[in-house]
Order: structure tokens, then sequence, then C-alpha cells
């Protein structure tokens, strides 16, 4: 078979591709497209909040206005029967309207029922975060009230505690004795221990203002170092179990065994600040406190 030539190209073509360089038009470099203000965003919204409003005023006005008598619907519902200011169907029939039903535009994507399911959301909302406010009050309150009551009843204790060491004091021999012996009454041995905490910190204090106000000169004995140096023993607290037990109790039961013990053993009564003459305590109004009042 014969070949068949491939035509070659003209020499213009090829004159106008190598001289393409030569061209005057000037290609404009693409630039990446740039980022939108907060200004820019603002007013473009803005703007297409307009549109939208614009777009729904049309179908309002013409809702709002009737329909001239010109128009066919006019025409064919005057053919029907129908005059100005009277209603659409049968003649007795009492529900029928004068106005046509308004149409509501939707401005959003929600679907039918949102709008009230997101107000029922946010009344449900609401109404938990108020029985919760109301919760959280509450229970603040009883917990003032509580602490308040639990606070005047270790008042009441501290009292009938030091009312029960008085007499004791005054009606048994040897009370100090018994005291260095820790046969102090549990029910008010814990006073004993705080006034001899006490006792012990202000006589430390004492020690340590006398040696920082003692004078340079002065020549210390032999005692004088076995206190500095600690030689000298010390009342160690030994650990009292029974007190430890009749401390762990609740206020108000430790107060109840302190007025049964005032009543029982020394025919006082702690609500009437009284003590009577014999053990039917005639006068008294009852043990509870609600009982004086």
């Amino acid at each position: 078979m014969a070949r068949t030539a491939s035509p070659e190209p003209s020499r213009s073509a090829l004159s106008d591709e190598a001289d393409d360089y030569m061209s005057m038009t000037i290609i404009e470099p693409t630039q990446p497209p740039q980022k939108e203000t907060y200004t820019q965003r603002r007013i473009r919204k803005q703007r297409e909040a307009e549109r939208k409003s614009q777009h729904h005023v049309k179908p309002s006005a013409s809702l709002s206005t009737a329909i001239p008598m010109t128009s066919k619907g006019f025409q064919m519902l005057s053919k029907l029967g129908y005059t100005p200011g009277s209603t659409l169907g049968a003649a007795g029939n009492k529900n029928a309207t004068l106005e046509p039903v308004m149409v509501e535009m939707k401005d959003d994507r929600g679907g039918i029922g949102l709008a009230s399911e997101k107000k029922r959301k946010l009344r449900e909302a609401f109404e938990e975060k108020e029985l919760g406010e109301k919760a959280e009050e509450g229970s603040f309150r009883e917990r003032v009230a509580r602490e308040r009551e639990e606070k005047r009843t270790e008042g009441q204790v501290v009292g009938a505690m030091k009312v029960l060491e008085g007499l004791e004091e005054d009606t048994e021999d040897g009370a100090a004795e018994n005291r260095k012996k820790q046969k102090v009454n549990v029910l008010y041995r814990g006073l004993a221990r705080q006034r001899q905490e006490r006792e012990r910190e202000r006589r430390a204090q004492y020690d340590l203002h006398q040696s920082l106000s003692r004078n340079p000169a002065y020549e210390e004995d032999e005692e004088d170092d076995r206190l500095a140096w600690g030689e000298e023993e010390e009342d160690v607290e030994e650990e009292d179990e029974e007190l430890e037990a009749f401390e762990k109790l609740e206020p108000r039961k430790r107060l109840k065994r302190l007025v049964e013990v005032l009543r029982e053993k020394y025919w006082y009564c702690f609500w009437c600040k009284c003590r009577y003459g014999d053990e039917s305590m005639e006068g008294c109004p009852g043990v509870e406190e609600d009982d004086h009042d």
C-alpha cells in the first residue's frame, strides 16, 4: 500500500507559534480568594435579610387587600352567587368566616411544628431550673437551721457539764484528787481535759516570754538546764477510750444523759435551773425542753 504523506503545517502557522511570546497581551496573575472580613460578612448578611424581607412583603400585602372586581377570580365567585360582604358556602352556615385564612410565611428551614417543640423544651428547661433553684434554696436553709440547732445543743451540753461538775465538787470529798487520778466523771471529763490543755499552753507561753526577756548575764542553774533540755518528766496524756466513745455521741444524746444524771442523782432540773428538795421534784413540768415552754 502506498503511504499517504501527512500535510505539513503552513509557514504562517509556524511563525505565529514562534512569535507568540512577542504578543502584547498581558495575562494577570490569578490571586487566591481573599478572606471575608467581619464588616463584609455583617453587611452581606444584612443585605440578605433585607432581600428576604422584601420577598415576603408582596404576599403579605396581597393577602391584606381584597381582590378587585375586575379579576377573574371575583367574576367566577360572582357567577356562583357571591356578593361583597357575604360569606362563602351555604347561607345558613354559622361557622362561615368573612376573612380568608391568613398565611404565615416561614423564614427558616425548620419543619412544621418545630417552633412549638422548641417552645416546649424551653419551657421545660425553665421549669426544671426553677425547681432546682428552689430545692437548693430549701436544702441550704435546712442545713443552716440544722447547724444552728447543733451549735445551740453543744452550748447546752457544756452548760450541763459545768452544772454537774459543780454539784459533784460540792457534794463529794476529794474531787481534786480524783481528777488527778483520772477518776473524773466521763460526763464532764472533757471540760477537765480542756482546762489542762489551756493551762499547759499558758505555761508554755509564759516560759517562752520569760526566756526572751531574761538578762543575758543571767546564769542558769542545773534545774533550768534540765527544763531546757526536756529532761524533766512531763505528764503524758493517755488515750481515754471511754471519753472518746462519749464524745462520738450526737450532742442531743449527750445532753439527754447529762440531764438524766442531774435529775436522778441531784434532783436538779437543767431546764428549770433549780434543785428540788426530793426525788419527786414536784413543780417541774417534765424532762424535755419542750415541756418547759
